[in-house]
């Protein structure tokens, strides 16, 4: 059964941190895409962070610096480490993974499989 499983969310004050991990079963991540995506209530799903199939990374403008996207094949999980947290990162938080070998996973079409989301609250 593919599955994407995500766990780490919950409540932190601005500025603070929160580390998201995302346990892939029934596929494996190696020559993936693997991406995080974001979505606040009222506003579309967005991207937050590429590790491409050779595991470049990429960063939407407004995380770059704060956020950290890393992979283990070995394991095959996916993790996003976010520090300096504000206000705007509120939001579901969503993993995904692109098609085996697929240079792309930036939009939403080119997402394979999907996790449920997890919650990420940021307060003042």
């Amino acid at each position: 059964q593919v599955q994407l499983v995500e766990s780490g969310g919950g409540s932190v004050q601005a500025g603070g941190s929160l580390s998201l991990s995302c346990a892939a079963s029934g596929f494996p991540i190696y020559y993936r895409c693997m991406a995080w995506f974001r979505q606040s209530p009222g506003k579309e799903r967005e991207l937050v962070a590429v590790s491409d199939r050779v595991g470049t990374t990429t960063y939407t403008d407004s995380v770059k610096g704060r956020f950290t996207i890393t992979r283990d094949n070995s394991k095959n999980t996916l993790s996003l480490q976010m520090n300096n947290l504000k206000l705007e990162d509120t939001a579901l938080y969503y993993c995904a993974a692109g098609d085996w070998g697929a240079t792309r996973c930036n939009r939403l079409d080119e997402v394979q499989y999907w996790g449920q989301g997890t919650q990420v609250t940021v307060s003042s």
